[in-house]
């Protein structure tokens, strides 16, 4: 059975000397696992398709035995090219890529985090990248997945409660204009920090906003 979907690759790694197996995030199936049978042949209709972060529309056909589908067509939207040519963007880019596959079932249907990861990756690359930017990622997800933290009842100054609540219901633009004091860029980092590693026992490597 053939299926399609809207996605964004969040990782690649070799398979054979001549295949790929490509991550994807969806919408509908949440995350994917695909083969792209001769995707590293310099003539494969695949060629200059596959890349982290590369949003497209793909097809592929769904396995009977495993979770590893075999991916038939991929028709690029967006390529996100500047985040892999700057390090600061591709630290966070790729910490929030860590953080939703831990915290996420493969072929569980996450539209809400879907939403979220394409627009952060678009707030992302439309000015340099900034402390707050993380941390919005980190409380969004968290309330995507039942974990808000409860702001009353943590122990953090006001100013701190309110940034939170700002970081939960703000839309992207929004947030660029806030300016971070030192101590608060360091408080809401050990904050998020702790909360993170209570609920999901570890947090992913690269955690530098």
């Amino acid at each position: 059975m053939i299926e399609t979907a809207n996605g964004l690759i969040l990782r690649t790694r070799p398979l054979t000397e001549t295949s790929l197996i490509v991550h994807w995030l969806t919408a509908d199936f949440g995350r994917l696992a695909t083969v792209a049978k001769g995707a590293r042949r310099p003539k494969s209709p695949f060629a200059g398709k596959l890349d982290l972060f590369y949003l497209a529309q793909f097809s592929f056909q769904r396995s009977r035995r495993s979770e590893l589908h075999t991916l038939r067509e991929v028709v690029l939207t967006e390529t996100h090219a500047i985040i892999r040519r700057d390090v600061a963007y591709l630290q966070q880019a790729s910490y929030a890529v860590a953080l939703i596959e831990q915290a996420t079932e493969l072929e569980t249907p996450l539209p809400e985090i879907y939403s979220l990861l394409t627009g952060f990756l678009r707030h992302l690359i439309a000015g340099p990248p900034q402390p707050q930017s993380l941390f919005a990622f980190e409380v969004k997800l968290l309330s995507d997945l039942g974990l808000q933290p409860d702001f009353e009842k943590d122990r953090l100054g006001p100013d701190l409660k309110q940034l939170l609540r700002v970081f939960l219901v703000s839309d992207w633009s929004a947030l660029r204009h806030l300016k971070l004091s030192n101590r608060q860029v360091a408080e809401l980092r050990h904050f998020l920090h702790g909360f993170i590693i209570y609920h999901l026992g570890r947090i992913p490597r690269g955690r530098v906003p």
